[in-house]
């Protein structure tokens, strides 16, 4: 507990910073899905910004309902409320990217990474957030063929191979590089 409590303060002097990093990308990644949900949760059934924001304290396990639930969304059906003009907005995706790289470059010139194996084996909320990272990188690719279509973009090409391999930063570029949503009329 006293761990999670000086990482949520930002009282992480004596703390190894690739745990640091990754506390801090584990609220960044839930920002990048949101960048997709939003968009997505807007012809679904079930409102995605529930468990997007859900996410932000519990990690995938908080959008594996969602994942569940909701049917494939290719289309997007406008208008777009502000919420979503601000999640499909290259200004936001730059700013999620840069804190993404700006952590991961943090955590591997300053981290020890013997450290955080030793103690990503004896600490149960090392173990989970690390486990919960992986998670989030392997559901991106699932709703990442959607979010293409919704923007006229070919999901069967190398694109998507490249986005959906390389975790964290994949998606922290799509985000920085992909157009605008196609609304459609119906």
């Amino acid at each position: 507990m006293v761990l999670i409590q000086n990482l949520i303060r930002g009282d992480v002097a004596d703390i190894n910073p690739t745990i640091v990093a990754l506390f801090n990308l584990m609220g960044v990644y839930p920002l990048i899905f949101a960048c997709l949900l939003f968009s997505d949760g807007h012809g679904q059934k079930v409102p995605a910004w529930l468990f997007v924001t859900l996410s932000m304290g519990v990690g995938a396990f908080a959008l594996l309902p969602y994942f569940a639930l909701r049917s494939p969304n290719p289309k997007f059906i406008g208008p777009k409320n502000w919420w979503i003009k601000l999640t499909d907005s290259r200004i936001t995706g730059l700013i999620i990217a840069t804190a993404a790289i700006g952590l991961l470059i943090y955590g591997f010139k300053y981290g020890d990474w013997a450290d955080f194996i030793d103690q990503w084996e004896s600490n149960r909320f090392i173990h989970v957030m690390t486990l919960d990272f992986i998670m989030l990188s392997l559901l991106f690719p699932w709703i990442l063929t959607d979010d293409m279509k919704r923007r006229g973009l070919d999901p069967n090409s190398f694109l998507y191979f490249l986005i959906a391999s390389v975790p964290l930063l994949g998606p922290a570029v799509y985000l920085v590089l992909r157009p605008n949503i196609v609304v459609s009329e119906s």
